[in-house]
C-alpha cells in the first residue's frame, strides 16, 4: 500500500468514526439524550403529556414506563405498566384513579399499590421531574 493511499484510507475512517458524535452534539439541547443526567431518562415532552394527559414509552433502558399528569400537575406519577401478575400491560383509567389490567382485571391505585388481584406486587415506580419542555423518570431507588 502506498503512504498516500494509507493516509486516504485513515483520514476517511476517522471522519467516518467521529461523525455520530458531531451529529448528536449539533442537535439542540431540548432533544439531545444528553440533556437528562446519571440515570434519568426521557419519556417525552410536556406537549405530549398534556395532550394525552399520559405518556407511555416501552423502549427506554430502565424498562416500559407510563407517566400520568400534565405539566401543571404538581405531581406527576409514573410506573412501570408491566402488570406483575402475568405481564399484561396495565391501562390508566382517568375517571376511576386506577391502572386496569386488561387480561385478568388486576386494579393498582394511581402509586401502583394492588387494589384487586389476581396480582400481589405494586408497580414499579419511577421519580418524574420536568426538566424544559421535557418529561424525565429514573427508578425510584
Amino acid at each position: 500500500m502506498k503512504r498516500r493511499d494509507f493516509i486516504t484510507c485513515f483520514s476517511l475512517g476517522y471522519l467516518a468514526s467521529s461523525l455520530p458524535e458531531k451529529v448528536v452534539a449539533s442537535l439542540p439541547e431540548t432533544t439531545a439524550i444528553s440533556s437528562t443526567s446519571g440515570d434519568w431518562q426521557t419519556v417525552g415532552t410536556i406537549a405530549e403529556l398534556d395532550k394525552a394527559g399520559q405518556l407511555l414509552n416501552e423502549n427506554l433502558p430502565v424498562g416500559a414506563v407510563l407517566v400520568i399528569g400534565t405539566s401543571k400537575s404538581k405531581n406527576l406519577v409514573a410506573v412501570n405498566p408491566i402488570c406483575t401478575h402475568m405481564g399484561c400491560t396495565v391501562e390508566w383509567l382517568a375517571e376511576e384513579k386506577i391502572f386496569l389490567c386488561p387480561c385478568h382485571a388486576s386494579e393498582f391505585d394511581p402509586n401502583g399499590n394492588v387494589q384487586m388481584g389476581p396480582a400481589t406486587k405494586p408497580l414499579s415506580n419511577y421519580e418524574t421531574k420536568i426538566e424544559g419542555n421535557l418529561v424525565i423518570v429514573k427508578r425510584s431507588s
